[in-house]
C-alpha cells in the first residue's frame, strides 16, 4: 500500500531504491507516527471533520497497534511503503472507513516531520539524563581523588603538577558546556509541526493549537512553509549536539589510554575490564577507551554528513531529506551505547599510588621553586632565570613543600564552585 496511490505501479526497480532502508529505519518512528496520529484524529473530531464515534475507534486501534509497537511485533512488510502507509492500512482495517478519514488535512510531509519532531525531542531528553549521570560520576571521582597529585602534561612533556581532581572535575565542566548544545537541539524539536500539510497549510479548520498541547510540544511552528524548513534542521541540531559531547569524550578516552599505558601508568582498569594479546601475555589493553575515542571520533563527523546531505537545497520538501534517517539515526543509537559503557566504566578506574615519586617529574616543580624566590623578594624575572640555569646544569632541586603539601591553594581546583554551577543548571 501506498498512501499516495493513483492506480498505477511503480517499476520494482525504482521503488526499490526509492524506498531504500525506510522500512528498518521508520521501526524508530513507529510509536511517534501513531502518538501524532491520536493527537490528529482527536483534533479531527474536535472541528467536525470526523464524528466522535469514528475518532473514538481510531483512538482504540491506534491504542492496540501501540501495544504491539511497544512488544516488537509491529514489523512492516515489503506491500507497505513505510511505517506511515502500515499504520494507515491497519486503521482501515481496525476501523474501516474511518481509517480512510485519518489522513484528511495532513500531508505525509508534516506526518513524518512531527514524527522525527517527537522521537528526536524524546531521544535529546533521555540522553541529556545520562549525560548529567555521567558528570556526577566525574564530580564524585574529582572529590574521591582531588589531592592526589598527577603531572600536568603540554606538548606530551610533564609540564605543572595537576591533581586527578582536577581532571575529573574539568570533564565534568566540559560536559556541562556540552549540555548547551543539547538544550539548544531539544528547543528546536519542541515545535509542533503537524497542520502545515504538505508546506502550504490547509483549507480544512483544523485546530494546530489543539496537537500542540496533546503532544506537549513547547510552542507551534507557525508558518506552514517555515516548518517544513525544520526538516534537516532539526537533525543537524541534533547532531551537532552529539558531536559536542563525543568531542569531550574523545579527548577523555586519549587521555585514559595514554594514562593507563606503563610509560605513565597513573591509572589502571581491573583486568576484567581489558582485553589481551595473542601472542604477548602480559597485555591488558584498553580497548573500552580506544573504541570509545573511535566511536567519538566518527560521530564528530555527523554534521558535516548532514550539511552535505542537504545543503543549498530551496525551501519546501525533497526527497534529499530520507537519507537523514540513514545518517542519524543508528549513530543516535550508538552515542547512547557509548553513554552507557562510560558510566559503568568510570567508577571502576582505579588511581595508581607512588608514581609522583619519580625523578623524572622533579622538573615540573620549577614553577613552585620560582613562587618560593618571590617571596624572598627575587623579582620574577630574576627567579625565572635562576631555575632555568638550575636545570640545565642539574643543580635544580623541587622545591620539597609543594610535594607534600598545600595542593588545593596552587590548584584552585573549584570544584564547589563546579558543584554549584552542576546544581543550577539541573534546578
Amino acid at each position: 500500500m501506498k498512501i499516495w496511490d493513483k492506480g498505477f505501479s511503480v517499476n520494482d526497480k525504482i521503488e526499490k531504491f526509492t524506498v531504500g532502508k525506510d522500512r528498518i529505519l521508520d521501526g524508530y518512528l513507529a510509536k511517534y507516527d501513531a502518538i501524532a496520529s491520536k493527537a490528529q484524529a482527536n483534533m479531527l473530531a474536535k472541528v467536525g471533520i470526523i464524528s466522535n464515534e469514528d475518532n473514538a475507534k481510531l483512538q482504540v486501534a491506534l491504542d492496540e497497534i501501540l501495544v504491539l509497537i511497544d512488544n516488537g511485533n509491529f514489523e512492516i512488510d515489503e506491500s507497505y511503503e513505510d511505517i506511515h502507509s502500515k499504520i494507515e492500512a491497519e486503521l482501515i482495517i481496525k476501523t474501516g472507513d474511518a481509517g480512510k478519514m485519518i489522513h484528511t488535512a495532513r500531508s505525509r510531509n508534516d506526518q513524518v516531520l512531527v514524527a522525527i519532531q517527537l522521537f528526536l525531542r524524546e531521544y535529546l531528553g533521555e540522553t541529556k539524563a545520562k549525560i548529567l549521570e555521567l558528570i556526577d560520576i566525574m564530580v564524585q571521582k574529582a572529590e574521591e581523588h582531588q589531592n592526589d597529585l598527577m603531572p600536568g602534561y603540554t606538548h606530551f612533556q610533564a609540564a605543572m603538577p595537576s591533581s586527578f581532581g582536577m581532571w575529573f572535575s574539568a570533564y565534568a565542566e566540559n560536559l556541562l558546556s556540552d549540555l548547551y548544545f543539547f538544550d539548544a537541539a531539544y528547543k528546536v524539536a519542541d515545535q509542533n509541526p503537524l497542520g502545515s500539510g504538505a508546506g502550504f497549510g490547509t483549507s480544512f479548520p483544523i485546530d494546530r493549537k489543539a496537537t500542540t498541547e496533546e503532544l506537549g510540544f513547547g510552542e507551534m511552528a507557525v508558518s506552514a512553509v517555515g516548518a517544513q524548513m525544520l526538516r534537516g534542521k532539526t537533525e543537524k541540531s541534533t547532531a551537532v549536539a552529539i558531536s559536542m559531547v563525543s568531542g569531550t569524550l574523545s579527548k577523555m578516552s586519549y587521555d585514559l589510554v595514554m594514562y593507563n599505558s606503563q610509560d605513565m601508568g597513573f591509572v589502571k582498569l581491573p583486568k576484567e575490564m581489558t582485553t589481551g594479546s595473542s601472542i604477548m601475555p602480559h597485555k591488558k589493553n584498553p580497548d573500552v577507551f580506544e573504541l570509545t575515542r573511535a566511536h567519538c571520533n566518527r560521530l564528530q563527523g555527523l554534521p558535516n554528513d548532514i550539511i552535505l546531505t542537504i545543503n543549498n537545497l530551496p525551501s519546501g520538501y525533497h526527497r534529499d531529506f530520507q537519507i537523514l534517517k540513514e545518517i542519524l539515526f543508528e549513530p543516535m543509537v550508538q552515542f547512547n551505547d557509548i553513554l552507557d559503557i562510560l558510566i559503568f566504566a568510570l567508577p571502576q578506574i582505579q588511581i595508581t599510588d607512588g608514581f609522583m615519586d619519580q625523578e623524572k617529574y622533579d622538573s615540573i616543580y620549577t614553577v613552585e621553586n620560582i613562587n618560593h624566590l618571590l617571596q624572598t623578594g627575587t623579582s620574577f624575572r630574576d627567579a625565572y632565570k635562576i631555575v632555568g640555569i638550575s636545570v640545565d646544569d642539574g643543580t635544580y632541586v623541587p622545591h620539597k613543600e609543594f610535594k607534600t603539601s598545600h595542593i588545593g591553594s596552587i590548584h584552585n581546583l573549584g570544584l564547589e564552585e563546579i558543584k554549584e554551577k552542576i546544581k543550577r543548571y539541573k534546578g
